[in-house]
């Protein structure tokens, strides 16, 4: 793993999951961070942590990122502290397993806030000071169920699959100003974000069907280091790509119908 002393990375959803876990990473490479969150105790814990172990600066800014101005308020925050940001990680972000009708509306809108308008406008406004500066890399986390139109994912997969096609076309952009844009795309990660038992988390884990937080974070970032501009984990993820784009309507009735309109679960 590079060095990155001296540098600061912007990490979002840091708290928990894997973005705690590309701070951890960022950290043991020498980074400073800044560390954003909704969860202002686990956030400000998850930072005492980090900076105790790594001896690197900390930034714990707790913040709502579906909030219009979160990304002007992130930008004041470096400006009034001086900081000069060379990494962003736009990982935060939600999942539910619901047909999309009957999804509460504010959840609704959450994914569009979040997935869509908060991605979007860090992604620039970091993007354009890359820009001016010549260098800076930005890694926007979406998942394998953007080539996913399953039942019971129509809100998750199709943000997804905006922040996928919005970085990688970000990415051409900005190539010519040495600016490396990256979308990771990781098949199932063993988070508290899909809600699985920890029972079926560990057979999951054995059967190499998910992947540990903190290993696959550690390859999303070497991957990013070295300029590329899509990380999918694993080559069973790869090609189950190509099995679950070929599936027919039959089969995806059947999740629908086993799945969702069983009630399994529910927004």
């Amino acid at each position: 793993m590079s060095s990155l002393k001296g540098k600061l990375a912007v990490v979002t959803g840091a708290s928990g999951g894997i973005g705690l876990e590309f701070c951890k990473a960022l950290a043991e490479m020498g980074a400073s961070l800044m560390m954003i969150s909704i969860d202002d105790e686990p956030l400000h814990e998850a930072a005492a942590a980090i900076e105790e172990t790594y001896a690197v600066p900390v930034y714990p800014m707790t913040l709502n990122l579906c909030d219009p101005d979160a990304a002007d308020r992130i930008w004041s925050y470096l400006g009034n502290l001086n900081l000069d940001p060379y990494i962003l990680i736009n990982n935060a972000g939600i999942f539910s397993f619901a047909p999309a009708t009957d999804t509460a509306p504010e959840k609704i809108e959450a994914f569009m806030d979040l997935h869509v308008k908060a991605a979007t406008r860090l992604s620039l406004r970091f993007a354009r000071y890359f820009r001016n500066r010549g260098s800076g890399y930005i890694l926007n986390m979406s998942s394998m169920s953007c080539w996913m139109p399953m039942p019971g994912l129509a809100m998750y997969s199709s943000t997804k699959a905006y922040i996928r096609a919005f970085s990688r076309a970000l990415h051409y952009e900005m190539r010519d100003y040495g600016v490396k844009v990256m979308v990771a795309c990781p098949g199932g990660i063993a988070t508290d974000l899909f809600g699985l038992p920890d029972n079926l988390k560990r057979l999951a884990l054995r059967l190499g069907a998910i992947e540990r937080p903190e290993r696959f974070a550690r390859k999303a970032l070497r991957r990013m280091l070295k300029g590329r501009q899509q990380y999918i984990n694993g080559l069973t993820n790869r090609l189950a790509i190509l099995f679950i784009g070929t599936l027919p309507t039959w089969a995806r009735m059947q999740v629908k119908r086993r799945l969702l309109d069983k009630g399994i679960s529910r927004p």
